[in-house]
């Protein structure tokens, strides 16, 4: 939800880490491959109550994810490859933190890290499994527009999760209730991709089958005119 306001302010802020970065031969993938291992970081650290270390590490871990995009585009280096690495790594590291508090406390935050981690399978999932439909009716940004509750497409993004990931490691003692709160809003995120992604994609069939039976009716007119 927050993720298009956000990114806006930050990319200038990143464009002279990127210009040293590039010409000191530093690629995006890894980039990528770093930022994934500083990430993990967190999970030892998190098991054993180290709170602000992992955030440290969660932070260290955005900054580069940051990077690596930037730097991608900046040296001209974006590929299918890279993209599928820096997602892979993504949803990895957003399940990663939940275990680690799982790990440091199981009798507490055992139920609620779960579902967290459900939820995050469902918001990953429907956002992937969308983005390889919308490859095939070459939709560059789909924005559900045949869906009726748009404006609840992003409720669970990319800066409202790393800001309950901050949330966590700042109030460690309210886990639990911060990762319900959380999964509920995931769920919804999950439910309206589910309906709007199914629409949208039934209307590009439609629209796609529509353009298909004009073909042929085309091909016999000039058949017949000449």
């Amino acid at each position: 939800m927050l993720d298009k306001f956000i990114t806006p302010i930050i990319k200038p802020l990143l464009t002279p880490v990127v210009m040293l970065m590039h010409k000191r031969g530093i690629t995006a993938d890894q980039l990528t491959v770093v930022g994934f291992l500083v990430g993990l970081l967190a999970v030892p650290l998190l098991a054993f109550e180290m709170w602000y270390g992992a955030l440290v590490a969660i932070a260290l871990n955005r900054i580069l994810d940051g990077l690596d995009g930037a730097l991608a585009r900046y040296a001209n280096q974006s590929s299918s490859a890279g993209g599928f690495l820096d997602i892979t790594l993504d949803f990895l590291f957003y399940a990663a933190i939940p275990l680690g508090f799982i790990l440091a406390n199981p009798e507490q935050n055992a139920i609620a890290g779960s579902l967290l981690l459900a939820t995050f399978i469902g918001t990953g999932s429907s956002f992937l499994a969308f983005a390889i439909a919308a490859e095939k009716f070459k939709l560059e940004k789909p924005q559900f527009k045949y869906k009726s509750f748009y404006y609840l497409n992003g409720l669970t993004e990319g800066t409202e999760t790393i800001a309950l990931f901050i949330a966590f490691c700042i109030w460690p003692q309210h886990f639990a209730v911060m990762a319900s709160i959380f999964a509920i809003a995931c769920g919804i995120t999950i439910f309206t991709r589910i309906h709007g992604g199914y629409h949208t994609l039934k209307q590009q069939e439609a629209d796609a089958n529509k353009a298909a039976e004009n073909v042929p009716n085309s091909a016999n007119s000039e058949v017949i005119n000449d």
